[in-house]
């Protein structure tokens, strides 16, 4: 009898103190078992700590007549060691088609798309069987897909080749800006929304649901190789319209040709995919990647040299020994001289003390921020910007967005980290780029 008793306190006093680990005794000590987090390097991407500093030229600069500066504070983050190169926006290129393929041939051949989980649940709609193998030379296949082919009146010496022109991605975000206004907000009284938003179509609705605040939009991935043409009146760079994106001797280029809106699409593109694969391993999904802000840009060029001119340091575009620092227009137009004659290979100069390559020329760089002279005058001091996504009908003053580092074909006041440019969302050109960053997550390394 004794020993039942002992048995049942045992169990009894095992009862409590588990239960009441699960509450914390009374006490406040948060939800427990939550996954730890530890953030690794992203590939490609080195990391840039917090801090402040004065955007704009510096005292010592000769260009400060009429450009104001600002102090500000800017949150640690992540960036592309070096732009985006051909090859990685040609990942971005293949995956739209073979998406779209895929879609394609699920109509007749079932295997390509994927209709039920691994417990045999329904998915609805179906997703994209991304094991299964295009035999892109298979007729069968080819007639599937024929309307992803040029037409047979447009083609080139009777060459069936993939249209670039159907290669458009899809993809969905929430209007944060538009759901923070207070107009926006949720009534709780009368449980419903009293504001308007703008739509998709760029139309004034009245919000039905939270739904309301999800945007869609269609871009046009391939990037625009006509560019170097365009660009050069009285210039011969066929070769570069014809080769510079799809020969592998120009792989490790800056992908150059691509408007803001792509710039963006991909940076959609890149958060789902890793946010794809992180989800198959059942871990947690990271923070979207996108294109920096003004501030960021300039901060990460700057490379912690706060009155440094360059991001090398110094004032000059030269090394003691005579050797130009960047790739672009030195001497005049003497385009050589710093061992280019247009984009280069991304790295071809050294870093700056943050481990960033090419902030200075190669070729200038999409920032998020829309682009006002005045910005700096209402700038807010604490990771500041401007961000505007123009409609297609609004003026073309409103689609300017800021541009940063110069490019190839530009003189030097142009790579200056302190320099702002811009150019229209919607054009393109064969000296500008991008590169991604990543917000951290609350760490600093």
């Amino acid at each position: 009898m004794k020993k039942l008793i002992l048995i049942a306190f045992v169990i009894w006093s095992v009862f409590i103190f588990t239960g009441c680990s699960k509450s914390g005794n009374g006490e406040l000590v948060g939800v427990q078992s939550r996954p730890k987090w530890r953030e690794s390097q992203p590939y490609g991407m080195v990391f840039v700590r917090k801090g402040s500093f004065n955007i704009g030229p510096s005292d010592q600069d000769p260009s400060t007549a009429g450009i104001p500066t600002k102090t500000v504070s800017q949150e640690a983050f992540w960036v592309d060691d070096t732009e985006i190169t051909n090859n990685e926006y040609r990942q971005f290129v293949y995956w739209v088609k073979d998406s779209i393929a895929r879609k394609m041939l699920g109509d007749q051949y079932p295997e390509f798309l994927t209709t039920e989980d691994r417990e045999g649940n329904p998915v609805d709609p179906p997703t994209i069987n991304w094991r299964e193998k295009i035999d892109w030379n298979d007729p069968d296949y080819q007639m599937a897909m024929q309307d992803l082919y040029i037409p047979e009146n447009e083609r080139f010496f009777g060459k069936k080749e993939v249209d670039p022109r159907k290669l458009v991605y899809e993809y969905w975000w929430i209007d944060l800006h538009q759901a923070a206004q207070r107009s926006n907000s949720y009534n709780f009284k009368t449980q419903q929304y009293e504001g308007n938003v703008y739509n998709a179509e760029g139309e004034l609705v009245p919000i039905t649901n939270r739904s309301s605040f999800i945007m869609q939009d269609q871009v046009h991935v391939y990037p625009d190789t006509l560019a170097w043409i365009r660009d050069f009146t009285y210039s011969y760079n066929e070769p570069l319209a014809t080769r510079y994106f799809w020969h592998p001797g120009f792989d490790d280029y800056p992908v150059v040709g691509v408007t803001w809106k792509q710039a963006l699409a991909f940076c959609n593109w890149r958060t789902k995919i890793q946010n794809d694969y992180l989800t198959s391993k059942k871990e947690a999904t990271l923070q979207a990647y996108r294109l920096p802000t003004e501030v960021e840009w300039e901060y990460a060029a700057r490379g912690g040299k706060e009155f440094s001119m360059y991001p090398w340091g110094g004032y000059y575009t030269r090394d003691d020994k005579g050797v130009f620092l960047a790739n672009f227009k030195p001497l005049r137009g003497n385009y050589v001289e710093d061992g280019g004659i247009a984009t280069m290979k991304v790295g071809s100069y050294d870093p700056n003390e943050y481990g960033i390559y090419d902030m200075s020329g190669n070729v200038a760089e999409w920032t998020e921020t829309a682009y006002d002279e005045a910005g700096y005058n209402y700038y807010g001091d604490l990771n500041p910007t401007f961000t505007y996504n123009a409609r297609a009908d609004e003026p073309a003053v409103m689609k300017r967005k800021v541009i940063r580092g110069g490019s190839w074909k530009d003189i030097a006041s142009f790579v200056q980290v302190s320099t702002r440019n811009f150019e229209y969302q919607d054009t393109t050109k064969s000296y500008i780029g991008f590169r991604c960053v990543r917000s951290t997550f609350g760490q600093d390394f």
